[in-house]
C-alpha cells in the first residue's frame, strides 16, 4: 500500500513561474508604496521646517567681522597688533603650519606638526599688521613710524614690541591713553592705527591671502583669536573649550551632539592638563577609531552582543511569540 503527501495549497503557488517555500518563520506581507510614503515624508518635513524657520527664525549668531572686534573692544585690538609685532601672539608663536617658532605638539615622542612642516606660511607680524599699514596713505605719523621699524633690527623690533606689550597689560584695562612712558619705539602709533584701520572695515579684505572675494577666512580667523574677544564672546554663551567647545548654534547645549566624544577627554585628566592634548586626544580617537572598525575580529569585544543580550530586550515581541535562532523548527 503506497501513499501520496501532497502539500498544502499555498505551497503550489508560484510567483513568474517560480515555485513558493513554505517558510515556517515567515510574516505577514502587504502591499507598500514607497515612493508614495517618502514623497509624504518629504513634504511633511518641507512644511514643518519652512513653519518653524519663519515662527522661531535661525538660531545662528551672526559671524563676528574684524570691524565688530575693533569698535566693540577697541584696546583688545591694540594689544593684539603689539602682541604680533611682538611674536608673542598665538598664531606667531604656534609652529607648523604657520611658521617655525616651535615644535608643535608631539604624540609618543614624534613631533606630529614638526613633521608636517610649514604648509600654510603666514609671518603674523608683517601679514596681519605691516602690510595692512602699509596700503594706509595721507597719514604722516604712520609713515613715519612704519619707516623706523623698517629699518630698525629684529632685535630692537622684539624689544619695541615686547616692552609695550607689558605696559599694555599693565594699564588699567590695557588703555593705551593710561600706558606708563617707555621705550617703545614706533609700536605705539602702529598698534592704535591699525585699531582705527579695522574699526573702518579697511582689515577684512586686506588680512584675506591676497584674495578678493576673501574665501579663505584662515587669516582672519587666526588673527581674530589671537585677541581675547572671540574668546570672551565663547564663553558669555558657556562655548568655551572647557565648556564642551564651539558651534554656530546658542544655548546651553553642549556643542554639537556628534562630536561629544571628541571633546569629552578634553574635561578629563590627563588630556586636559597637558600641553599636548590636541595630539593626545587624536591619537586616542584613532585607537577608538580602528577597534570600532575591527570590533568583529577581535576576540572577547565581538562577543559581547551575544554575552549582553540587549537586542532580546529590543526584540522582546518577536522572542514573546517563539521566534528567533532558538525557537524549535518545525
Amino acid at each position: 500500500m503506497t501513499t501520496t503527501r501532497t502539500r498544502p495549497p499555498d505551497a503550489r503557488a508560484t510567483h513568474r513561474g517560480r515555485r513558493r517555500t513554505p517558510d515556517a518563520h515567515s510574516f505577514p506581507t502587504r502591499p507598500y508604496d514607497l515612493v508614495k510614503e517618502f514623497v509624504i515624508a518629504l513634504v511633511g518635513v518641507v512644511v514643518l521646517t519652512l513653519a518653524l524657520a519663519i515662527a522661531f527664525g535661525s538660531p545662528d549668531e551672526r559671524a563676528i567681522s574684524l570691524q565688530d572686534w575693533a569698535r566693540t573692544a577697541p584696546n583688545d585690538v591694540v594689544t593684539t597688533a603689539a602682541a604680533e609685532l611682538s611674536g608673542d601672539s598665538t598664531t606667531a608663536s604656534y609652529g607648523p603650519p604657520y611658521n617655525t617658532a616651535s615644535d608643535g605638539q608631539t604624540l609618543l615622542g614624534l613631533p606630529l606638526q614638526k613633521l608636517a612642516g610649514v604648509t600654510y606660511p603666514i609671518d603674523a607680524a608683517q601679514d596681519f599688521v605691516i602690510t595692512p599699514l602699509q596700503s594706509v596713505a595721507g597719514d604722516p605719523a604712520l609713515s613715519l613710524a612704519l619707516r623706523r621699524w623698517r629699518t630698525a633690527s629684529d632685535e630692537q623690533r622684539t624689544a619695541w614690541a615686547g616692552a609695550y606689550v607689558t605696559a599694555l597689560g599693565a594699564a588699567p584695562d590695557s588703555d593705551p591713553a593710561q600706558v606708563a612712558s617707555g621705550d617703545y619705539g614706533p609700536v605705539p602709533t602702529l598698534a592704535t592705527s591699525y585699531q582705527k584701520v579695522a574699526a573702518t572695515g579697511g582689515l577684512e579684505q586686506m588680512v584675506s591671502n591676497g584674495s578678493f572675494y576673501g574665501f579663505d577666512p584662515t587669516r582672519r580667523l587666526l588673527l581674530l583669536a589671537d585677541g581675547t574677544y572671540l574668546e570672551d564672546q565663547a564663553r558669555a554663551r558657556s562655548l568655551g573649550g572647557d565648556q564642551w567647545g564651539m558651534m554656530n548654534e546658542t544655548g546651553n547645549y553642549p556643542g554639537q551632539p556628534w562630536l561629544w566624544l571628541y571633546t569629552f577627554w578634553y574635561q578629563i585628566p590627563p588630556f586636559s592638563t597637558s600641553d599636548n592634548a590636541d595630539a593626545l586626544v587624536w591619537g586616542l580617537m584613532m585607537v577608538l577609531s580602528l577597534l570600532l572598525v575591527l570590533l568583529p575580529f577581535i576576540p572577547g569585544l565581538r562577543d559581547i552582543p551575544r554575552l549582553v543580550p540587549l537586542h532580546r530586550v529590543i526584540w522582546r515581541d518577536w522572542y514573546r511569540r517563539g521566534h528567533g535562532p532558538d525557537a524549535p523548527r518545525t
